[in-house]
This record gives C-alpha cells, sequence and structure tokens, in this order.
C-alpha cells in the first residue's frame, strides 16, 4: 500500500485521566510515523488529577518536515468525555470530524458528528474497560482514508506487552469493524458538505392601474 501524501492533518484525542487517552496518541504516532513513514509530532496535556482530570493528546501528520508542531486547526477531535467535548470542540475546522463516546458524552454542540459506545462496548462486548481506547485506535483508523489497519496493529503489537496483545487486537478489531458497519466510507466522511444552489430571484409582479 502506497503512503498517501499529506499536506498536514491535525488530530486531538481527549476525555477523562484513565481513559488511556496518553497511550492512545502514542501508539496512534508510533504506528503513523514508524509504520506509514509520515512525519508526525505528538504534544499533551492533562489536568492535576492523576484519574478523572481532563486529559489532551495532540498529533499533527505530515508528509513534509512539520515547522510548527502544534495542532492549529483540527480536522478530527476525538471526545470521550462529556467535559472533553465540551472544552476542544470549538477547535474544530470546517469540513472536519467529531467522534464521540455516546457512552458518556450526551449533550453534543453539534448535529454534524459521529459516535459509538466506546465505555460500553469495551465493559459489554470485551469485558475489560482498559480496552476501551484501542477501540477508539480500531475506529480511527478505518476513519482515516491514510491509515492503513494493518499497519496499524503491527505497530500495535510492537508497542504492548505480549500478554495483552490478542485483547487488544481483538478490540481494534470490534472497532474497525463495527465503525465501518455503522459510518460512511472516508472519502465521503470527509467531503466538505454540498453547498445549497443559490435561491432562484423572484419574478417581480406588477399590477395594472385601474383606469
Amino acid at each position: 500500500m502506497t503512503t498517501q501524501s499529506l499536506d498536514r492533518f491535525e488530530i486531538c484525542l481527549s476525555g477523562l485521566g484513565g481513559q488511556g487517552v496518553l497511550t492512545l496518541g502514542k501508539v496512534m504516532g508510533q504506528a503513523l510515523a514508524l509504520g506509514h513513514d509520515y512525519f508526525v509530532t505528538q504534544t499533551q496535556s492533562y489536568g492535576p488529577e492523576a484519574r478523572g482530570g481532563a486529559s489532551r493528546t495532540d498529533l499533527v501528520i505530515s508528509s513534509s518536515p512539520i515547522s510548527y508542531p502544534k495542532t492549529d486547526k483540527i480536522d478530527l477531535l476525538v471526545a470521550l468525555s462529556q467535559e472533553a467535548c465540551n472544552k476542544y470542540y470549538h477547535l474544530l475546522k470546517p469540513s472536519s470530524v467529531l467522534l464521540v463516546n455516546t457512552t458518556l458524552v450526551k449533550q453534543i454542540p453539534t448535529n454534524q458528528y459521529i459516535g459509538l459506545p466506546f465505555t460500553t462496548m469495551a465493559q459489554d462486548d470485551l469485558g475489560l474497560v482498559q480496552a476501551m481506547n484501542t477501540i477508539v485506535l480500531g475506529t480511527c483508523s478505518f476513519l482515516l482514508p491514510f491509515a492503513d489497519p494493518e499497519r496499524m496493529k503491527d505497530s500495535l503489537r510492537q508497542a504492548l506487552p505480549a500478554k495483552i496483545i490478542d485483547i487488544n487486537i481483538k478490540a481494534f478489531d470490534m472497532g474497525y469493524d463495527t465503525a465501518k458497519k455503522t459510518f460512511k466510507t472516508p472519502p465521503d466522511l470527509w467531503a466538505p458538505p454540498a453547498e445549497e444552489p443559490p435561491a432562484k430571484p423572484k419574478k417581480k409582479t406588477t399590477r395594472k392601474k385601474k383606469s
């Protein structure tokens, strides 16, 4: 598979401490850099609490060297908590994608979004809530037209301890397959919204004067 040329693509992964957001960013960044040969920068921030505080990690991906490492206009925002959705929604640019964790994000500030119940999927279908971030990785690998799922899984195997590889590959496949069944194909998903045709001018009517 030939790596797709990218000018600059920005991703913000956000949620609560303990949801594995920072690990998700690290694995995704390594997969895109080492497995896909992109230039990738990663920055991260998190609240003062070890668990429960807001956390965020950003990735900038490009086929060329990256001059400014921080995100400016986000193409993909992943919001795994209500707080994260509220806090970072305004960073999205037009023709971008908002992906939310519908288990926890109930008040979404726009009708233009997609979502899956990531927490419920991890708890009920896998029995391991800690694998939620890998389900998200699988979903993002479907949504991003430049991400090859096999290369992503190879990087996942290299990044994780041997004893948890199998459950995480299962989680990745669950996220990827569910996204494939649920969402539009990536080219349609990232296409800018169609412009409405301009309104036709109303015909002027003239009234005849009574004689």
